[in-house]
């Protein structure tokens, strides 16, 4: 008995072991492989092996990403490989848009191959976008361009360019920007070679055509159709406003000479003052000697009394003829 209970244990170990087993492998089966998707591709005529699903999981590629736009591509009628698509996935390029551009560009008989449409994405370009823009081309407005004629009256122009997209240039080509630049510098260029803004005014398609003949497309992924002119004002007196400049900084620099002369004259004077106030003290001091040489002179007898008194009388005839001149003076 004690034999047949322990039969029957291990019996049951071996049935709850081999449950436990079948199951973890249908987990990491379920796991690994994604039956689903293999599935959907099998019935979708999409020929891939489940062995190249787990390679996918184990080089961290998602399925899905791979499958699914595969999927697409051969309902399109599009013979692409899987390995290319792989690789673009791996090399950070985005799949699902990839074969929406070239399911847009057989639908509109537009000649493009996986290895430029990978490029264009690899590139950074929306090659999704890139296809339907050269489908359908797009508008391109630019901002208010001022530009000044030659009889100085400026002229605000606001121009809408109409591009197509060259997918031959579009790895390399230049973008919307200099496409902007370009007609910028064209409309300046118009209109500074123009006598009067009026003719500028009354025919602004010269603009158009004189911008047009410059081949701006060149070397950019797009190709000009067209530029037209959607408005034109009329804005500053250029001219009239640089001669007023002209005229204030003439006078600034004519006023700057004239305190330069005036601080020259203040100077001189100042000088001769001080020249004249020297002299005057120099008189003084030498008046301040005489009546110490008169004294002297007495002392030592070279002066006598009468002298002193005709010398004195010639000092207050002096002083008296300097009063008189003065009161004149004032008068």
């Amino acid at each position: 008995m004690i034999l047949l209970a322990a039969t029957e244990g291990v019996a049951r170990f071996g049935s709850v072991f081999i449950v436990a087993a079948v199951v973890l492998f249908l987990i990491i089966l379920f796991t690994m492989v994604p039956i689903g998707l293999w599935v959907t591709a099998y019935f979708s005529g999409v020929k891939v092996g489940i062995g190249e699903l787990i390679g996918m999981k184990l080089r961290r590629v998602r399925p899905g990403r791979i499958i699914n736009p595969m999927i697409k591509a051969t309902k399109a009628g599009l013979n692409l490989k899987l390995n290319e698509m792989e690789a673009h996935y791996l090399a950070g390029g985005n799949v699902n848009t990839l074969v929406d551009a070239l399911i847009a560009a057989q639908r509109a008989n537009i000649d493009l191959e996986f290895e430029r449409a990978a490029a264009i994405d690899l590139a950074g370009r929306n090659v999704l976008e890139a296809v339907r823009v050269s489908v359908n081309p797009k508008v391109i407005e630019t901002p208010n361009i001022a530009a000044v004629s030659k009889n100085g009256i400026e002229v605000i122009v606001k121009a809408r360019v109409t591009v197509r997209a060259n997918i031959d240039r579009l790895v390399g080509g230049a973008g919307e920007e200099t496409i902007i630049a370009r007609v910028g510098e064209g409309i300046v260029t118009t209109v500074g070679s123009s006598n009067m803004h009026k003719d500028v005014l009354e025919n602004p398609d010269s603009i158009s055509k004189t911008v047009l003949g410059k081949g701006l497309d060149s070397g950019t992924a797009f190709e000009i159709l067209s530029i037209d002119i959607a408005d034109v004002d009329v804005g500053r007196n250029i001219g009239a406003q640089l001669q007023t400049d002209q005229a204030e900084a003439d006078m600034r620099i004519a006023q700057a000479k004239a305190e330069e002369r005036r601080a020259m004259a203040v100077a001189k004077e100042q000088e001769m003052r001080a020249e004249v106030q020297e002299k005057r003290a120099l008189v003084v001091e030498n008046e301040a000697q005489v009546p110490l040489a008169l004294a002297d002179a007495l002392r030592s007898g070279n002066l006598g009394v009468l002298d002193q008194y005709k010398l004195s009388n010639i000092k207050a005839d002096t002083d008296m003829r300097n009063s008189i001149g003065k009161a004149k003076d004032e008068e």
